[in-house]
C-alpha cells in the first residue's frame, strides 16, 4: 500500500481498467521503473518509505502547486485551500501587478477580470511561507469552425506533381487548397505532420516519428518557390541544371516506373540544391525578415539548428556525440568555436525561415480560395528518441521509458511506439513551456490542429525501456492544464482543434475535450451501437462536434473495404487472427450491412454494385450526420485501394512510401486527380449535400 500511494501522488498508475469490469494489476517492477523515471527511489521498503515522506511533506508544506488554471467560464474566486490572510500577486505577460488577499475558506481574490495567458502568481502566507506558481488564465473553449465544411485528407508526400521532385512538397498542398476551395467549395485540407525528420540516411519514413515537432521539414519545399532560386550566380548553374535532372528522374521513377517514394534521395537532391541557393546573398528586406524570425525562434531554433549541423558530423545518434556535445549549453559554445559548424548552423536556420514561408503561402492560398477553415495541420504524438527535440530539451523527456499501448481487442501484445513520454511534473514546474512553444509554432499557419491520440492530454502509457508493452503502465497528466494551454493558444491562433480520439479512450475523457470545444473524430466502420444492437448508428445518432471520416491513413480506403482486397493483403502479410475465409465472410457481411442501410436511407440511388456509386453513398451519409466537419480521404476520391500505413509491419509493406493511385495501382499525378471525373463526382456530393442541409431556405448550393 505504501508504494500504490507513493505511485499515485506521482500519477503512476498501479492497476488499470481496460474494460468493464475487468482490472489488471501493473508488475510492481514497471512502478518501480517508472518512478525511477521521474526521479522517484522505490528501489527498497525503505526507499519507498523516505520518498512517500519526502512527497508528503512537500505536498504539506507548498501554498500552491506549480501551475494552475483559471478557466474565464470558471468561478470568479476558485477554491486554492489557502490560509486566511494569504496575499496573492498576479503579474500578467504584460507586466501588470494585481494584489489581494486570500478569500474566506481558502478561496482566492476575484481573478474575473484578469487577461488571458500565462501569468507568474506569487503567494505568501500569514506563517512566512512563500512561493511562486504560473496561472494560466484560458478561454471557456476553443474556436470552432463556422457552419459546417468539406474537405480533404492527404498525406502530403503522396500526392505528386508534375512539378515536384519526387514526392508531394508544399507547393503541391498550395495548388491543391486552391483547386479544391475553388472548384468544389472545400473548406479544408487536413495534411500528415510536417515535423522534421531524424536526419541521416535511411531516415525513419514515418511522419509520427520525428526528430523535432516543432520545426517543419524543409523535405516539403518548393526549391523553385524560393526567392533566391532565380538568382543562383551563372557559374553555378549547370551543377544546379543536374540536380535539376536529378529530380526529374526521382520524379519519373515514381509517377512512370512505379518505384517507391524515396525521401532519402529527394533530400539529397534538395539539400543539393538548397546550398546552391544559400549562396546567394538576401537583400536587403529579405535579410530583415529573416533576422526577425531568428529573434522570434531564439533559442528554440538555434538548438534544433545547432542538433541538425552536428548531427551531419557525428551521426543523429546525440548520446554517441563526443560528450560536451550531449547538451546544448555547452555543445553552443563549441559550435560558436568552429566556424564551419557555426555556417551550417545558419544554413539549417535559413531552411526553417523557407519552409516557414511556404506553410504561409499555403496558409494564405486556402484562406484565398474561400476555405472556411483552411490548411489542418497534425501534431505527432511524440518524438525520436535520437532527435532534436529530445536532445535539445532532454530534462523533459522520461529517461527509459517509452509511450505506447496496452494490449487491447485489436492488438494482444500491446504497443511501444518508441517515443519518450514528457514528463508532467518537469511541464507543471516550468508552466508548460516546451508544450506552449509546441503549439504556438504549429498553429502559427493552421486554420485548425489536429491531435494525434489526444488521450494523451490525460495519460500515456509509459513502456520501460527493454519491456514488453503488455508490462507497462498508465502515468496520468493534467489535463485541466494541458487542454487550457490548447484552448488558450488555440484561440490566439483563431484556430479550431480536432482530437484524434480512436481507441481505447477513459470515461469522460471525450465529455471534457468537447466541454473545451475540442472537435472529435469519428470513422465511418466504428460507428456503431456498441451498448446495444451492435448495428451501425443512424446518421442523426452521430455526434455534431467532429470530423467525420470514412477512413484514416491507418484503416484500408473505402475501395480496400469494398472489394475486400483488406483482407487478402493482411492474409498475405500474416496479420489475419482467424482463418481466411472466416475472416472475407465476416468482412463481406459487415460491408453489406452498411450497403443495406445506404439503399434503406435512399442514399444509394444508383444501387449497389458500383464501387465509385457506393463510395459516394458512404459519404452522402457523412453529410447527413450533424458532424461539423466531414473529411474525404483523397485515395478515396480515386478509388485506390492500397492504405498508406498498415498497423503490425515494418518492412514488410512499404508503409509511408506509396504514391496516390487509381484503383489499378497506377499513380496518380496531382494534374490528373483534379480531372478525374471520379473525384468531381464524389467532391460535387459533398458540396451539394452539405449546401442543401446548411443553406438558409431559398439559397442556392455551391
Amino acid at each position: 500500500m505504501t508504494l500504490a500511494r507513493l505511485a499515485e501522488l506521482h500519477g503512476v498508475a498501479t492497476a488499470y481498467a481496460p474494460s468493464e469490469g475487468v482490472t489488471v494489476t501493473v508488475p510492481e517492477a514497471t512502478v518501480v521503473a517508472v518512478l525511477r523515471a521521474l526521479d522517484v527511489d522505490a528501489s527498497t521498503p525503505e526507499a519507498v518509505a523516505a520518498a512517500l515522506g519526502a512527497a508528503e511533506r512537500a505536498a504539506r508544506e507548498r501554498l500552491l502547486p506549480p501551475t494552475l488554471v483559471h478557466w474565464q467560464d470558471g468561478p470568479a474566486r476558485p477554491d486554492l485551500g489557502l490560509l486566511p490572510g494569504t496575499r496573492l500577486a498576479v503579474t500578467t505577460e504584460d507586466g501588470t501587478t494585481v494584489t489581494g488577499p486570500a478569500g474566506a475558506a481558502g478561496k482566492g481574490p476575484d481573478w474575473s477580470g484578469l487577461p488571458l495567458g500565462v501569468h507568474r502568481l506569487a503567494a505568501e502566507a500569514p506563517d512566512g511561507r512563500r512561493c511562486t506558481a504560473t496561472l494560466i488564465v484560458a478561454p471557456a473553449h476553443a474556436p470552432g469552425p463556422e457552419g459546417r465544411a468539406h474537405g480533404l485528407l492527404v498525406q502530403l508526400y503522396s500526392l505528386l506533381s508534375t512539378r515536384s521532385w519526387g514526392m508531394g512538397d508544399l507547393g503541391d498542398l498550395r495548388e491543391l487548397a486552391d483547386w479544391a476551395g475553388r472548384t468544389h467549395g472545400a473548406g479544408f485540407v487536413q495534411v500528415n505532420p510536417l515535423h522534421a525528420a531524424v536526419p541521416g540516411a535511411p531516415t525513419d519514413p514515418s511522419p509520427y516519428r520525428p526528430s523535432s515537432r516543432r520545426f517543419p521539414d524543409p523535405v516539403h519545399l518548393r526549391i523553385e518557390d524560393v526567392p533566391e532560386y532565380a538568382h543562383v550566380d551563372p557559374a553555378r548553374r549547370e551543377e544546379l541544371d543536374r540536380v535539376l535532372a536529378d529530380a526529374a528522374e526521382l520524379r519519373e521513377r515514381v509517377l512512370g516506373k512505379g518505384a517507391l517514394i524515396d525521401r532519402d534521395a529527394v533530400w539529397e537532391a534538395k539539400r543539393r540544391a538548397l546550398e546552391l541557393v544559400h549562396t546567394v546573398e538576401l537583400g536587403p528586406g529579405r535579410r530583415a525578415a529573416y533576422r526577425d524570425f531568428l529573434a522570434e525562434r531564439g533559442r528554440a531554433l538555434e538548438d534544433h539548428a545547432t542538433y541538425q549541423a552536428l548531427a551531419e558530423r557525428h551521426g543523429h545518434h546525440w548520446r554517441r556525440w563526443p560528450e560536451g556535445l550531449r547538451d546544448p549549453r555547452t555543445a553552443e559554445a563549441a559550435v560558436r568555436a568552429d566556424a564551419e559548424l557555426a555556417a551550417r548552423v545558419d544554413f539549417h536556420c535559413r531552411l526553417a525561415w523557407l519552409t516557414d514561408g511556404q506553410l504561409a503561402a499555403a496558409a494564405d492560398t486556402a484562406r484565398q480560395a474561400g476555405m472556411a477553415v483552411g490548411i489542418v495541420h497534425d501534431l505527432a504524438v511524440g518524438v525520436h528518441p535520437d532527435g532534436s527535440d529530445a536532445w535539445a530539451q532532454r530534462h523533459v523527456f522520461a529517461a527509459g521509458m517509452s509511450v505506447g499501448a496496452p494490449p487491447d481487442a485489436f492488438n494482444a501484445r500491446g504497443q511501444d511506439w518508441g517515443l519518450p513520454p514528457w514528463r508532467p511534473d518537469v511541464l507543471a514546474a516550468e508552466g508548460y513551456a516546451p508544450y506552449r512553444g509546441l503549439l504556438r509554432e504549429l498553429l502559427r499557419h493552421a486554420g485548425a490542429l489536429r491531435i494525434d491520440h489526444v488521450m494523451g492530454l490525460f495519460r500515456l502509457w509509459w513502456v520501460p525501456e527493454g519491456g514488453e508493452p503488455t508490462g507497462g503502465t498508465y502515468v496520468r497528466y493534467d489535463a485541466e492544464a494541458m487542454l487550457a494551454v490548447l484552448t488558450l493558444e488555440a484561440h490566439r491562433a483563431g484556430a479550431a482543434v480536432v482530437g484524434e480520439d480512436l481507441g481505447t479512450v477513459e470515461p469522460g475523457v471525450r465529455e471534457a475535450l468537447a466541454r473545451r470545444g475540442v472537435l472529435g473524430t469519428s470513422v465511418l466502420w466504428f460507428e456503431r451501437d456498441w451498448a446495444g444492437t451492435g448495428r451501425p448508428l443512424p446518421p442523426e445518432a452521430w455526434r455534431a462536434d467532429c470530423v467525420a471520416t470514412a477512413t484514416t491513413h491507418d484503416l484500408p480506403s473505402t475501395a480496400a473495404r469494398l472489394s475486400g482486397s483488406h483482407v487478402a493483403l493482411r492474409h498475405r502479410l500474416g496479420l489475419l487472427t482467424g482463418e481466411l475465409e472466416r475472416e472475407r465472410t465476416r468482412d463481406a457481411a459487415e460491408t453489406a450491412e452498411w450497403l443495406g442501410l445506404l439503399q434503406r436511407l435512399g442514399l444509394l440511388p444508383e444501387g449497389p454494385g458500383e464501387e465509385a456509386a457506393e463510395i459516394r453513398a458512404f459519404h452522402r451519409f457523412l453529410a447527413a450526420t450533424p458532424a461539423r466537419m466531414v473529411g474525404v480521404w483523397l485515395p478515396d476520391a480515386v478509388g485506390d485501394r492500397r492504405p498508406q500505413n498498415l498497423p503490425g509491419t515494418w518492412d514488410q509493406y512499404p508503409n509511408w512510401r506509396l504514391p496516390v493511385a487509381g484503383p489499378d495501382g497506377q499513380p496518380l499525378t496531382l494534374e490528373e486527380l483534379a480531372a478525374s471525373p471520379r473525384a468531381h463526382a464524389l467532391l460535387r456530393v459533398l458540396a451539394e449535400e452539405l449546401g442543401a442541409r446548411t443553406a438558409p431556405p431559398g439559397a442556392r448550393s455551391v
